[in-house]
């Protein structure tokens, strides 16, 4: 069930703050996190205090799920409670500091043993079960054999940050983003690995649009 690199483009589902274009699984849950995303994302705070969970609220967590392709948007789920926000917020939290420390390049404290752990333990826990069936016109689709459970699909998340961050390849690929106010983390698969923003179509449109505005405010003479 994990996803591997994934297309360049941004991927939003509609009616969702979500981007699913980090070009992992696991980073697009790192995404879900409230910090200082782009505009739009869901960091956005409420009229007092900080960000509320962006994964928390009716049926927001099962269409995390499904727009990160985990289930497909037919798939009976059962009721989401706490327990399972609970379950993702944490998963979140563990791949967040091992993906963060993979960025950092510095040697891994005693502290990150339990969150290792954490994500080891989730990971050998049987994914959900799939099988190929025939939609209306013929052609094959994935389908879940069984209603997915919680730690099914915990385990498919953490599988695939295990299998980034055990991949040096995958691994030296990690970028954060550049873009003003932005800590998005992405999986650099540019040509050259020159890739700066972690969606041309978001944060370099911001950084072109600005850069535009620079140019054209700028005083007579060149000087800004």
């Amino acid at each position: 069930m994990a996803v591997g690199a994934g297309p360049s483009r941004t991927k939003r589902q509609r009616g969702t703050p979500w981007r699913f274009d980090s070009g992992r699984l696991c980073l697009d849950l790192v995404a879900t996190a409230p910090g200082p995303h782009p505009p739009g994302g869901p960091a956005a705070q409420g009229p007092a205090g900080p960000p509320a969970e962006p994964l928390a609220g009716p049926g927001r967590l099962a269409r995390w799920l499904v727009g990160a392709g985990l289930v497909p948007a037919t798939a009976p789920l059962p009721d989401l409670g706490a327990e399972w926000v609970d379950g993702f917020v944490e998963l979140r939290r563990c791949v967040t500091q091992l993906v963060c420390a993979a960025l950092d390049g510095g040697a891994p404290g005693p502290a990150s043993e339990p969150v290792l752990a954490t994500v080891n333990s989730l990971a050998g826990e049987p994914p959900p079960r799939i099988r190929a069936v025939r939609d209306e016109d013929g052609t094959l689709v994935r389908a879940l054999c069984a209603a997915p459970g919680l730690d099914a699909l915990l385990a498919a998340v953490a599988r695939d940050a295990v299998e980034l961050l055990t991949d040096p390849v995958a691994r030296a690929r990690l970028r954060r983003c550049e873009g003003d106010g932005c800590d998005r983390v992405y999986l650099d698969t540019s040509r050259g690995r020159r890739r700066r923003w972690c969606s041309s179509e978001v944060c370099g449109n911001r950084e072109r649009v600005a850069r535009h505005r620079r140019r054209t405010t700028a005083p007579a003479g060149g000087r800004p």
